[in-house]
């Protein structure tokens, strides 16, 4: 793996541990849902001057429409909107270590519809992974784990997690739809274009229903502003392009191990913003997963 592609995939983990905590700080001044379909917006705003020329294309969107509006449920719609859902009773570190279960649910659906088979040290990796996961899911008492009773935000996590290791391996091997001379010649903005309309469609729906059902206002201030630019910006263009190329390089299956940094830069940046500093049993979960980590990032013996 090149250093360019290493740092590629490092980057996404910092910025999501920022968009973790930010979400947290706007629990009382914006509703999660209504923070979700926001953030893509504002999205929008910055990405159209860039892709606008897909809409030269009219064809190709309607060709492609029902793969979009799948991909951009599954990442845009979904995991994005759980994510703010889970920090309403999770903490940060708690939110991006459970989904550092990740490497799991990509091993689980590579190998139940793509036929990817995964290697030895894969399964240790994830295995210490998910005993990092467990670790914070007990609180740090292992023996609690017999009487485990999950918080809602942990629940949402959990299928936050599943859903991008679908949306992750659907990047990597779209339908034959979208592959060779039937994609579209379309560059990274375009691509991510896409992904933001179809997906803000859906955050938008999201936003709807949860006004309907729970009405609260949205608290405005320089702060709320600062931090949409920075979810718009950081968590959502830069971290979805740098995923995207790394995906794409190294397979969703070795890239999610990445995605367990999150966890690390969610803890230093609570500790600093929140003052939520990690507790014990965080750090033994950072250990077991950065040896996962280091276990699946290396080379396989000719």
């Amino acid at each position: 793996m090149s250093l360019r592609i290493a740092i590629l995939l490092t980057l996404p983990p910092l910025l999501w541990a920022g968009n973790a905590v930010v979400g947290r700080l706007m629990v009382n001044a914006v509703p999660p849902l209504a923070l979700n379909a926001l953030r893509w917006a504002v999205a929008l705003i910055f990405l159209l001057p860039l892709g606008w020329r897909l809409f030269r294309r009219p064809r190709e969107i309607a060709r492609h429409a029902g793969l979009f509006a799948l991909v951009g449920l599954l990442g845009v719609g979904s995991f994005n909107a759980l994510q703010y859902l889970a920090l309403q009773t999770s903490a940060p570190i708690n939110v991006t270590l459970i989904a550092s279960s990740a490497p799991l649910w990509m091993m689980g659906v590579g190998a139940s519809l793509y036929g990817e088979r995964p290697a030895a040290r894969h399964w240790v990796g994830a295995l210490l992974s998910l005993a990092g996961v467990m670790l914070v899911l007990s609180r740090g008492d292992v023996t609690a784990l017999l009487a485990l009773k999950l918080v809602p935000g942990d629940l949402l996590m959990l299928l936050a997690a599943a859903l991008w290791a679908l949306y992750s391996w659907m990047l990597a091997r779209p339908p034959a739809s979208f592959r060779g001379d039937e994609r579209p010649d379309w560059g990274w903005a375009e691509m991510l274009l896409m992904q933001v309309i179809f997906g803000g469609a859906w955050a938008a729906l999201g936003a709807g229903v949860e006004h309907a059902v729970h009405p609260a206002e949205i608290h405005w201030s320089p702060g709320v502003l600062w931090a949409l630019v920075y979810v718009a910006l950081g968590p959502s263009l830069i971290a979805y392009r740098c995923w995207g190329v790394g995906v794409a390089t190294v397979g969703p299956a070795v890239a999610a191990f990445f995605s367990n940094l999150t966890p690390l830069f969610a803890a230093l940046m609570s500790a600093a913003l929140l003052g939520e500093p990690p507790r014990t049993y965080h750090v033994a979960a950072f250990a077991l997963i950065a040896a996962g980590i280091v276990v699946t990032s290396r080379r396989a013996k000719p």
